[in-house]
């Protein structure tokens, strides 16, 4: 008689062993649910000895804590105590690995060690016996020194049990899902709370969006936002051209370092019923399902992000039904079954709905601030109507805010005039060289590049036309090199260019 017991996971039982049912009935199945975060805890707490004793380390209450509560909560695609485990256990394999790097100050005493050996030998070699018996005697004491202090070193790591904290945890965190869940350093408090200016810098004029995103960013990082839902959903409705994609842009680099942590979908492909597919993934059977789907591979690669749906209206219905799910929930399930998180990831939607309203309503700079705000509310409010007649009422209320861009000033035009030409003269300081410019090609630009039915877009060709076109040939052509300044100027109603001298 043999006793047996075997573990597998329910999908490989119902695979392999469920479907032979003469192998099923000489098993008792008994399921294993995943614990709950306080079974969780228990099962660290009965584990930490064996893993102190591994490690050499000292594994406190509250690093325990924190590996269930952050490992629940942000490793979504793992299940309960194996994830909390691994934490504890790769904490504790860092936390024990720093232990064995040398102070600092013995490191530079080596390299000191080694220098005067050098300047010995140097001394020997040219017959300055009186200096090489100097730097031996000054060699002699500095190996003492390290003698000692490699010593004390080595007895206080075989002795003493370096400690892992809730940070060590919250660091390996971070480095497995990126998502910053360590404590903020005073240079990320300082952006926080300067992060209209910081996104004002490279967006101009729309401080209601500016803020409303901001706000989220902050609660999310101070912990207060709902745990369920992503960190914040917007709608962005306005003209084309007026910097709704450009601070979806901005706030991937400034809160996540790069542009790049940016994933965009463009909804205008999205129009057709069997295109929903593609978001989730193709159904089993059908060419791609192995592949996973466009929008729930892109929140696995990067789970801390800005999620942009482009002109979100052009999509098909059902689409909106995926939406839901993200808005309300926090997560999607892909056509392999795997579940996506989107809770550390900030929704944007961008829509063209309403952009006649706003561009009737363009002010001209001639009324008064109080004027101009009554117009501008009078906008929102058709704005608004234009949308519900769009969106689905149970779409719109999941929505933390619908926020309605500016159309540009003439002021904000010229402030983006003069952001573009210090990107290109930006770029130029790459080649070793320098661009200046004046004013009042900043003013001619602005009025000969802007639209008011396209934005700001036709500007930055104007500025490829007249500017970057004309440097690129002046490069080629050889008349400007490494080191070269140019100057901008307007001449006889032309943009000239002037090599300073």
């Amino acid at each position: 008689e043999m006793q047996c017991i075997g573990a597998t996971t329910m999908d490989e039982y119902r695979k392999n062993i469920e479907k032979d049912a003469a192998l099923e009935r000489r098993f008792q199945p008994v399921k294993v649910g995943e614990p709950t975060p306080e079974e969780a805890l228990a099962i660290l707490k009965g584990l930490r000895d064996r893993y102190e004793a591994h490690h050499k380390v000292q594994i406190t209450d509250e690093a325990l804590v924190a590996a269930v509560q952050l490992s629940d909560r942000y490793i979504s695609d793992r299940f309960l105590p194996d994830k909390a485990i691994d934490l504890m256990d790769e904490a504790a394999s860092r936390v024990r690995l720093q232990s064995f790097t040398a102070p600092p100050d013995m490191k530079e005493q080596e390299e000191k060690l080694k220098s005067l050996e050098n300047e010995k030998k140097e001394a020997i070699a040219h017959q300055d016996f009186e200096k090489a018996a100097s730097v031996r005697d000054e060699e002699r004491e500095l190996r003492a020194q390290i003698a000692e202090k490699r010593t004390a070193w080595e007895q206080k790591k075989n002795t003493v049990h370096d400690v892992v904290t809730e940070e060590d945890i919250a660091q390996i965190v971070a480095s497995w899902t990126g998502i910053p869940v360590k404590k903020m350093t005073e240079d990320e408090s300082a952006r926080l709370l300067h992060l209209e200016a910081l996104l004002h810098q490279r967006v101009v004029g729309q401080d209601e969006a500016i803020s409303a995103v901001s706000r989220a960013l902050r609660r999310a990082r101070a912990g207060l936002q709902d745990p369920r839902r992503p960190i914040g959903s917007f709608i962005f409705l306005g003209p084309t051209g007026v910097g709704k994609t450009e601070l979806c842009r901005a706030l991937g680099e400034v809160m996540f370092g790069d542009e790049n942590s940016l994933s965009r979908i463009d909804m205008s492909e999205y129009m057709e019923k069997h295109s929903v597919s593609r978001l989730v993934g193709s159904p089993p059977g059908y060419v791609g399902f192995e592949e996973g789907g466009q929008l729930t591979q892109k929140v696995r690669q990067k789970p801390y992000s800005v999620v942009l749906f482009d002109e979100v209206e052009k999509a098909h219905p059902d689409v909106f039904n995926i939406l839901l799910q993200i808005l309300d929930d926090g997560r999607l399930t892909d056509s392999t079954g795997r579940v996506v998180n989107f809770k550390n990831t900030i929704i944007v939607m961008t829509s063209n709905a309403g952009a006649h309203a706003i561009a009737q309503n363009r002010a001209m700079g001639f009324g008064s601030s109080i004027e101009t705000v009554r117009s501008y509310e009078a906008m929102k409010e058709r704005v608004m109507a234009e949308v519900k007649d769009i969106f689905r009422p149970e779409f719109i209320n999941r929505v933390d805010k619908l926020i309605v861009f500016h159309a540009l000033e003439p002021d904000d035009i010229e402030q983006i005039t003069r952001l573009m030409l210090q990107s290109v003269a930006k770029r130029l300081t790459l080649h070793d060289m320098k661009l200046t410019f004046d004013d009042d090609v900043v003013k001619k630009l602005a009025k000969d590049g802007y639209d008011a039915t396209y934005g700001a877009r036709p500007l930055r060709r104007m500025i490829q036309r007249t500017v970057e076109d004309a440097l690129s040939e002046e490069i080629i052509a050889g008349r400007l090199k490494l080191g070269d300044a140019v100057h901008l100027s307007v001449r006889d109603d032309q943009i000239a260019f002037q090599k300073a001298e």
